[in-house]
């Protein structure tokens, strides 16, 4: 993913489907039938306006300036019982884990997660009938037919939230993108000054036996992100994704290791209580300028009740231990 604003994971779009096709009141005539009888066809459906899910996107920038989206309107009934065309739907491509939201209510509508799974945003208006259908013993020549359904217009919202196997949560500066950098291909910015990441950033890695992970580098939340300050509360939503959250604080913290993850869980919980039914890893970061002694010291002040484990991305120590750890997490 581009760092800045190339990085969209919110947009609100006005969608409208397509109105049904009237269906036709034609009554069959030619050189050797005067009589025929009714025989206008349906009208055609209204167009759809359709999520489709697509690897091939990492973002929502593409529909960031399409406010209004239209599909086409189905087409009358024609005679000789023949329907018309259906309208042409409007097929939007979304990046896996974008969720379709009702911009009045909030209510989620669905979401995409795979690769060319579709699903019907704005369903167009229905072909109204053609006259054959009304004739009866009693009105044998209807010389009516019905109207075609109006299509719907409504304000859809479209999020995204990021698919990833692990997520990597911690403050700014904690390691996060240097890690990712090490484990995967992924070219992060990695800098000494807070804030560095801007956008979240993916990364395949790789394990044993050909297999792989996802995991996911959030830019960094710092205390009162729930709130709404800094970045954090932006990308908190990418969190929810996740399968394994793997906390990551630097050995050269201020604080001690234990209230760090614990200002980190209360920010998580404040955001979304049900963060906390995933499983957890902790990884203190940067540890290779710690000496055995010291390291033993700290390990006995690490917080209970989670798995945790000392790395340095920059000398490699203990990086396939994490490995293990995180895939045992999430095949557990």
């Amino acid at each position: 993913m581009a760092q800045g604003s190339n990085f969209v994971d919110y947009v609100k779009v006005c969608c409208r489907s397509g109105h049904g096709g009237a269906g036709s009141a034609h009554l069959h005539r030619d050189k050797f039938t005067a009589k025929g009888g009714p025989d206008g066809g349906d009208g055609g459906r209204g167009g759809h306006i359709i999520l489709k899910g697509s690897s091939q996107h990492w973002t929502l920038l593409h529909l960031k300036y399409r406010k209004h989206i239209i599909a086409a309107h189905g087409g009358p009934g024609l005679s000789a019982l023949r329907t018309g065309a259906n309208g042409k739907d409007e097929i939007l491509e979304v990046p896996l884990g974008t969720v379709a939201k009702d911009a009045e209510t909030g209510e989620i509508l669905f979401d995409i997660t795979e690769d060319g799974e579709t699903k019907i945003l704005t369903p167009g208006g229905k072909g109204g009938l053609g006259n054959w259908h009304f004739k009866s013993a009693t009105q044998q020549t209807p010389r009516f037919a019905q109207s075609g359904m109006p299509g719907q217009e409504q304000w859809i919202i479209l999020e995204l939230k990021v698919l990833a196997d692990v997520g990597l949560v911690g403050f700014p500066n904690a390691g996060k993108s240097t890690l990712l950098s090490v484990v995967s291909a992924a070219k992060p910015e990695v800098a000494d000054y807070p804030f560095t990441t801007l956008v979240p950033n993916l990364g395949i890695v790789g394990y044993r036996d050909n297999r792989s992970f996802v995991m996911a580098d959030i830019p960094g939340i710092i205390e009162g992100a729930s709130q709404g300050k800094g970045l954090g509360h932006r990308f908190l939503r990418h969190i929810e994704r996740n399968s394994v959250l793997l906390f990551m604080i630097p050995a050269d913290t201020d604080r001690s290791i234990d209230e760090e993850y614990q200002i980190l869980l209360r920010e998580l919980t404040a955001y979304n209580p049900e963060l906390m039914d995933k499983p957890r890893l902790l990884a203190i970061t940067k540890s290779d300028m710690l000496d055995d002694e010291l390291e033993s010291e700290m390990a006995e002040t690490l917080p209970k009740g989670i798995s945790s484990i000392f790395i340095s991305s920059v000398s490699g120590k203990n990086i396939q231990q994490l490995k293990d750890l995180i895939w045992k997490a999430i095949n557990d």
